[in-house]
C-alpha cells in the first residue's frame, strides 16, 4: 500500500557512498513526496567550475558563480536528470574527478549559503519534502519531522560505488582507489570549517553495512510510522 505524507519533511545525512540519493529517492517514490538532491547541487557547481577553470581557492569567483548558476532538475522515466544551464549533466557530474573536487568547492562559506538559501526555499515551496546532504538535519532543515544519519564502512560504500559506476557506465578508479578517496573525503567533511559532515543530536543513525535497500528503507518507514 502506498504511504502518502502531505506535510513532512525527512533529513538523511551521511558521508559519502552512503546510500543516502538512492534511499531518499525510494523514499519520496513511496510516499509520493518530492525529492531534492542537494549533493548535486553542489557537484553541478563542481562541474561548473572546473569547466571554467575556476580553482576552490579563488573564493570570489566560485562564489559569483553558485549565484549565477541555474540549476533544476527534471523527472525522466522516474530518474531524475541534473541540468545546468539547460545541459543535462546528470552522468558528467557523477565522474571520479567530480567527487574528488566537490569537498573543497562545497566547503566555502559564501557558496554554502547561497545553496543552503536555495534549498530551503525549495523546502518552503514544497508541502511533503525528503533532501539528502551532509548538513540537512543541522543546518539546512534543523525542524524536519525525522532525521536520519545514515552510515556504512569505508569498505562497504567503496564497493557500493564501484558497483554503480560499473552499472551506469561512469569512469571508475579501482576499488582500492575508491576506499582510499572515500576515507580522505571523510576525514575532510568531518573537519571542515563550513558546515562539517555532522550527526544531529536528535538523528536516528542506520548503519547499512550489512543491510540490503528495502531493509533500510523498511526500517525508515518504521520510523515515519511513530511520528
Amino acid at each position: 500500500m502506498e504511504i502518502k505524507s502531505e506535510d513532512l519533511q525527512i533529513a538523511i545525512d551521511g558521508p559519502s557512498a552512503s546510500g543516502k540519493s538512492t534511499i531518499a529517492k525510494r523514499l519520496a517514490e513511496r510516499l509520493a513526496i518530492v525529492y531534492l538532491d542537494t549533493g548535486a547541487m553542489y557537484r553541478a557547481l563542481t562541474w561548473a567550475a572546473l569547466k571554467e577553470e575556476i580553482d576552490a581557492n579563488n573564493e570570489k569567483a566560485v562564489t559569483e558563480l553558485a549565484s549565477a548558476l541555474k540549476i533544476h532538475f527534471e523527472a525522466d522515466d522516474s530518474k531524475q536528470q541534473v541540468f545546468v544551464d539547460n545541459e543535462n549533466v546528470t552522468n558528467a557530474i557523477r565522474r571520479d574527478e567530480i567527487t574528488r573536487a566537490v569537498s573543497a568547492y562545497s566547503a566555502i562559506k559564501t557558496v554554502r549559503d547561497i545553496m543552503v538559501d536555495k534549498q530551503r526555499l525549495i523546502a518552503k515551496q514544497t508541502t511533503g519534502i525528503v533532501m539528502d546532504g551532509r548538513d540537512i538535519g543541522t543546518v539546512v532543515l534543523p525542524d524536519a519531522d525525522l532525521k536520519i544519519y545514515l552510515t556504512a564502512t569505508p569498505q562497504a560504500r567503496a564497493r557500493r560505488r564501484y558497483a554503480e559506476n560499473n552499472e551506469k557506465g561512469y569512469s571508475t578508479e579501482s576499488l582500492a582507489t575508491l576506499e582510499k578517496d572515500i576515507k580522505a573525503r571523510d576525514n575532510y567533511d568531518m573537519q571542515r570549517e563550513q558546515s562539517p559532515l555532522k550527526q544531529a543530536s536528535d538523528a536516528i543513525v542506520i548503519d547499512s553495512s550489512d543491510m540490503d535497500l528495502n531493509a533500510v528503507e523498511n526500517r525508515i518507514i518504521e520510523e515515519i510510522e511513530k511520528l
